[in-house]
This record gives structure tokens, sequence and C-alpha cells, in this order.
């Protein structure tokens, strides 16, 4: 590599040179996936430039997503992802509320969690072996040890106030002002969501929702007896704002909530921006409809920069905002909250008439790690994990799947969306893999309309090296369904 030791014309920093050439010689093939690119101390060398122009230079590189630091190893490319699909298309025209009937595919999959033999590909389920288990569980005990009557007894809502108090506190450095007493704490998000609907829906009532769209949801739809308005999606950008303002004007009335995963969708990892946000929330309040925002997935962000919630510019207190730990700490602790605006005496009212409260160990232990127990050096390390995690099994895929098929690139979280060639029908992919051994999520399941057929979701958080056979087998099946060696 020639030195790099003067500034350009237009007085580009030198660490950003620096970049710019490592850059190059990724995508010229030099440096390939997975290759380890030069030391910090060797690149210094070899290009004249200070140790700390490397690092500026191998830092920014990571934000990139072009290297990614090995603990102990060094820097090495991070793989390279198959193209983006493009958001899913709808006729503003089909726009109508569907009622929900998705429950056997449900069962189907939910049932999978349960046998220990399947690679699990089918459930959004964390990774165990990313999470702190040893060091809560010893919070756990301390912690009940500390509070001994506490620790049995119901503490009705809103919570925890310990707890709430960390919540509030996280919340300020993600741009969303709260109170402690604004926060209600619940059994997981699952049942922040069902309070919410609850909350400001009757029978009949039409929900509009993204879609895809996280099944668990629409399960929740179909056991409230509402309907849903499916408003088409992007993997990029999230919720199409324009598809939601014309639905909402073709269906004055109908509407009594509109139910969004702002931050990294489920199934297929959209990230709405700052002022999409700001627009979503503007829109709804000239409608006079609440906004129940899921932001499960936003504390697994793959940038330092950790994205923003729709509440943060809520001026009415119509965004009921919902989230747990589930996804980056305790699945079983199940420990979920709720900041619900104007609707907070409804939520109380619910929460208390749903199960009294949530479960006071797990509250207490997760409020220590909060405070004391690194959550933040935690959230930074399985976020380059599942950043890699989710590149090298795009990476995989891109090498197995049919000619065609197409994944999405998440900035966060754990899963991955694949659109298949449309002969690939994805229930008849779920009933071949089962039988060798893999779970997954077939497409209809995030839908109330039938769409999806050719599409699948796939945890990611769970891949390794080893697991591409069964990656690779799953791309044999979906071959053999598309040429029509499979019936």
């Amino acid at each position: 590599m020639r030195t790099v030791t003067e500034r350009k014309s237009n007085d580009i920093p030198l660490y950003e040179q620096v970049a710019g050439k490592i850059a190059e010689l990724v995508d010229k093939g030099t440096f390939r996936s997975g290759d380890r690119v030069p030391s910090i101390r060797g690149l210094s060398r070899q290009l004249q430039v200070s140790l700390n122009t490397v690092k500026e230079a191998y830092a920014l590189l990571e934000d990139r997503r072009v290297l990614e630091a090995r603990p102990q190893s060094g820097y090495y490319v991070c793989a390279r992802l198959p193209q983006v699909p493009d958001a899913p298309l709808v006729d503003p025209p089909a726009l109508n509320p569907t009622e929900v009937s998705i429950s056997r595919i449900y069962r189907m999959v939910m049932n999978d969690l349960l046998d220990p033999r399947l690679v699990q590909f089918g459930i959004a389920f964390p990774n165990p072996d990313l999470l702190p288990i040893d060091k809560l569980n010893r919070m756990l005990a301390t912690e009940t040890r500390r509070f001994r009557i506490p620790s049995i007894s119901y503490d009705i809502p809103p919570g925890y106030e310990r707890l709430r108090m960390q919540i509030a506190r996280r919340q300020l450095v993600h741009g969303c002002t709260l109170r402690p007493d604004e926060i209600v704490v619940t059994s997981g998000c699952v049942e922040a969501v069902v309070l919410s609907l609850r909350a400001l829906c009757r029978p009949g009532d039409t929900v509009a929702i993204q879609s895809p769209v996280y099944f668990n949801f629409l399960q929740m739809i179909e056991d409230l007896g509402l309907k849903t308005l499916e408003i088409p999606t992007s993997p990029v950008s999230g919720l199409s704002l324009e598809a939601l303002e014309y639905a909402l004007d073709n269906h004055r009335g109908e509407v009594k909530a509109c139910l969004v995963l702002t931050n990294f969708n489920n199934p297929d990892g959209g990230l709405m921006s700052d002022a999409d946000k700001r627009r979503l929330v503007e829109l709804l309040d000239r409608h006079d409809i609440p906004l129940i925002e899921d932001d499960v997935y936003g504390d697994l962000s793959f940038n330092d920069r950790r994205p923003s919630v729709a509440k943060a510019f809520d001026k009415n207190g119509s965004v009921l905002l919902c989230s747990s730990f589930s996804k980056t700490l305790a699945p079983g602790y199940r420990v979920g909250w709720i900041a619900p605006g104007r609707f907070q005496e409804r939520i109380e009212r619910g929460k208390m008439l749903t199960n009294v409260a949530t479960s006071m160990p797990p509250q207490l232990a997760i409020a220590e790690f909060l405070a004391n127990g690194g959550y933040d050096h935690h959230l930074r390390s399985i976020r380059r994990v599942y950043a890699q995690k989710l590149a090298s099994m795009a990476d995989a895929i891109g090498r197995h799947f049919p000619e065609g098929t197409r994944v999405t690139r998440p900035k966060g979280g754990f899963v991955l969306w694949l659109e298949m060639p449309e002969k690939v029908d994805s229930l008849q992919l779920y009933g071949l893999a089962h039988e060798q051994g893999i779970s997954l999520a077939p497409g209809p399941l995030f839908s109330t309309t039938g769409k999806y057929r050719n599409f699948v979701r796939l945890n990611a958080g769970f891949y390794s090296e080893k697991m591409e056979g069964a990656v690779a087998t799953l791309g044999r099946l979906a071959c053999e369904l598309e040429s029509g060696a499979r019936k």
C-alpha cells in the first residue's frame, strides 16, 4: 500500500483517506469477506501515519459495516450481503379492513420452540449464549434476599419504582422525556400491546398495522375480535406514510388505533427515520387516532446511535410506547413496560384486572442490572455479534438459495426476511424443512390477506458456521420447489 501522508485538495481528514483506501481494497476484492486486515500498528507503519489515525479509520469502517473488530484477534472484513428486496407493494384501493384467521399456522410455529431437536430459525428468540444469564441470576438471588417481603408481594400498577426510574432515565437518552410515574410495568411487551388494544378498541373495530407484521399481533387482534387494515411497509424505511394517509382518508372513523414497530420491524427490519416518526404522530393526531408503538428491538441497533421513538414527538399523550427486556436480557423473566400517555388510567385498570401485578423478583433483578450491571456494555457486545450473524447468514443464503432470492439488510435486531422466487411456497418449504429438523416462519403468518407465500422469516441470532449446513438444506429444498422436483 502506498504511503498516505498528505491531505487531498478538498481537505479530507487523514483518517477518512485511510478508511477510503481500505474500503477500496475491499471493493476490489483484495480483502474478501472474513479476511483479516492489517493490524492498527502494522497499517500505521505501512502508511506512515499515527496509530490514532488508523484507529479512527477502523472505527469509521466499523460504523459503515465494512470491518468488524474481534476481541484479541483484530479487524476483519464483514460479510457482503445479497440484494435488499424492494418494499412489498400494495395497490392503495386494496387497503380494506380484513378479519384475521391464522391460528393453525401460528400454533405450528410456536410449538416448534418446544422441540429441542429442531434448528431454531423460526421463532424470534434471542440467543441464550449471548445473554448475561449468570449475572442476572446472581442479582436475582441478591435482590430477593435484600427485599425479602417485597420480593413475594404484589407491586400493583404502575410497578416497581426503581425499575421505572431506570427506564425513564434510559428514555431520556433516546430523546423521550418521561417521568417514572408515567410508566407502567407489564409482563412483557406482548401484554403491553394487548392492554393497549383493549383500552382503545371494542370488538368489530379496525386497527391499522404494518404489512408484513409480527404474527403475535395478528393473533391478539383475532382474539379480541378486531379487524386489520394492512399498510405496506418498506424493509428499509418502514411504514409507508403515503399509504397510511390514503387508507385513513378512505376509512374515516373506522380506524380506532394504529400499531407500528417504528424501529426494526419484525419481520422485515424496516427503520423509520426521525422525520417520518414525527410525521406519523402528526398524521394520526389529525385523525384523532392513538398510536401503539412497539420498540422492543430498538436497543439492538447496530449503530452506536440508538434510534429515537415516535413517543419523543408526542404532544397530546396519544402515543402508547411499549417495550420489554425480552430481546436483550431475559425473555423468560417477562418484564416489559408501557408509557401510555393520556390512557394511563385505562392501562393500569386493565393490568389490575388481567393479572394484578408483574412478578416482583424479575423486576428487582432487572432494575439492579440497569443500575449496576453494565447494560450499555452488554448491548454494545451483542449488537456487534448480531450484526455479524445477520451478515454471515445472509451471505450463506446468497450462496445456497435459488437465483433471484433476495434478503433484507436490517440495521438492528436479529431476524432476516427472505423473498424467494414465486414458485417457492413457504408453507410447503416449512413442512419439508420440518422433516429435516429445521424450523422457520412461513410468510403467510405475517399477513391476514394471504400474501407473502414466497417469503420466510429466519432467526439469524442462532447462526454460526456450523449451521451453514442447515441453510444449505433450506436452499436445496427451495431450489427443488422452484424447479418442480417437489410437489
